[in-house]
């Protein structure tokens, strides 16, 4: 089978999701609209995750996985995920399956056309305060990248490959993926989805991750704005790769 999707789990000590996360890929597969694999990144867990992973990917096909040395943070799994996926669509979606692997056949309605399209968490299941913190960090991030994303936290996209292998990485980056689409002069769209209430494990973000990390990391951005080179081919020699 020629895969065209490649769907990116980074995971980061899910020993309890992994098995339900087995469970809805393996049902998605035979619904989704093209053909579509799993490359599971363990980010350095320290549980049984690894084990898992191993396992599914030993009984069940089109599941792949890649395993880091140390925990390295969730921009860093992504950066690993594109360096190596080989079909023209990347994925993205947690371990905790807090949305559904279901709703990529929404998002894939227009990936020939854009190059993200991001979903947007509908009927949010997270506490008040989650909610209130993730709202704040929204606004002040659009603030600084004028990017129009409403919720650039949704862990449920697709990017064309070309483009997110262009993306030059920082730990952080994976908030500004939009705003960096929009650097390259990409097409965004942005679709509805469902979300659920995490079923097991816990969140690794706290208010650090979620609130001031980001703040600093708009400064990041806007330098990285500044000097950004971006460029458009208008012809070439034939014999040029």
């Amino acid at each position: 089978m020629e895969y065209q999707l490649t769907i990116i789990v980074p995971v980061y000590n899910e020993e309890d999701n992994l098995l339900r996360v087995e469970k809805e890929f393996c049902n998605y597969m035979h619904i989704a609209t093209v053909p579509s694999q799993v490359l599971f990144v363990n980010d350095g867990s320290t549980d049984g995750s690894q084990i898992l992973i191993e396992r599914i990917c030993e009984n069940r096909k089109g599941f792949k996985y890649i395993e880091l040395a140390k925990n390295r943070g969730l921009s860093t799994a992504m950066k690993v995920g594109f360096d190596y996926v080989d079909t023209p669509l990347i994925g993205y979606i947690d371990a905790d399956l807090q949305t559904s692997p279901k709703d990529f056949n929404l998002l894939l309605e227009y990936a020939a056309d854009y190059d993200l399209v991001t979903g947007i968490r509908a009927n949010r299941k997270d506490s008040l305060v989650k909610k209130g913190i993730s709202r704040i960090a929204n606004t002040i991030r659009r603030a600084f990248t004028q990017d129009g994303i409403l919720d650039t936290g949704c862990p449920l996209k697709i990017i064309k490959a070309n483009t997110a292998k262009r993306i030059p990485m920082f730990r952080g980056l994976h908030r500004f993926l939009p705003a960096m689409v929009l650097l390259q002069e990409g097409r965004i769209k942005q679709i509805p989805v469902q979300h659920f209430p995490r079923q097991a494990g816990h969140s690794k973000f706290g208010l650090n991750q979620r609130f001031l990390s980001p703040l600093f990391d708009c400064f990041a951005y806007l330098w990285m704005k500044r000097r950004y080179i971006n460029y458009n081919i208008r012809k070439k020699s034939k014999d040029l790769i």
